[in-house]
């Protein structure tokens, strides 16, 4: 294995860890139909995608998604059937979270390397909002139908929106601000070249 393939793989796995100890941060705080935002847990994912392209990205972000299925396996045990729970499984962990892997998406489409990551962190990041949605329609409001009787499809486009509007802020704030300090590192520049 060579040296520029032997750092990306090393240099990917402690991204993927940093996300997910920051997943592991996640404020309740005041939404007022539950859910929690972590800070810039997505961010590490993101950053993979533009240093290491989006092959990689993909293949990262399949990995953190597995991960954070372990973390949450308590939700899959919620599933009254198989077809429940391999619902639960693609939509609220493995389609959602592969999606980020796609965040570098926009970088021969808008020059500006700084919106480009903007742009595709609120893509990817509203793609893993459908999937939430998706699972809040089709298997949790049938599980349990909210406390306020609202509408399924309100209720999971308030619940999920609630908690990812503000982790697509967030993370797109950091992400523009850490791109002038790291610009280098956004690039991969700093990258053996290949051989």
């Amino acid at each position: 294995m060579n040296q520029r393939k032997l750092r990306q793989l090393v240099e990917c796995a402690i991204l993927i860890a940093i996300g997910t100890v920051l997943s592991l941060f996640d404020f309740k705080g005041p939404w007022a139909l539950g859910g929690g935002i972590t800070v810039c847990s997505m961010l590490p994912l993101v950053m993979i995608a533009h240093r290491h392209g989006a092959g990689m990205g993909i293949v990262s972000a399949l990995v953190y998604s597995l991960i954070q299925l372990l973390l949450g396996l308590n939700n899959v045990s919620y599933a009254p059937d198989a077809l429940t729970a391999i619902g639960i499984i693609l939509l609220d962990y493995v389609v959602a979270f592969t999606l980020i892997g796609f965040a570098a998406c926009f970088n021969n489409v808008i020059q500006n390397r700084r919106w480009s990551i903007v742009a595709g962190i609120v893509v990817t990041f509203l793609g893993r909002f459908v999937c939430h949605y998706l699972s809040g329609v089709l298997i949790w409001e049938a599980m349990w139908p909210n406390e306020l009787g609202w509408a399924s499809s309100l209720w999971s486009l308030a619940y999920n929106g609630s908690y990812m509007i503000p982790e697509i802020i967030i993370t797109a704030i950091v992400a523009w601000l850490s791109y002038g300090p790291l610009k280098k590192y956004w690039h991969g520049e700093d990258l053996p070249k290949a051989r």
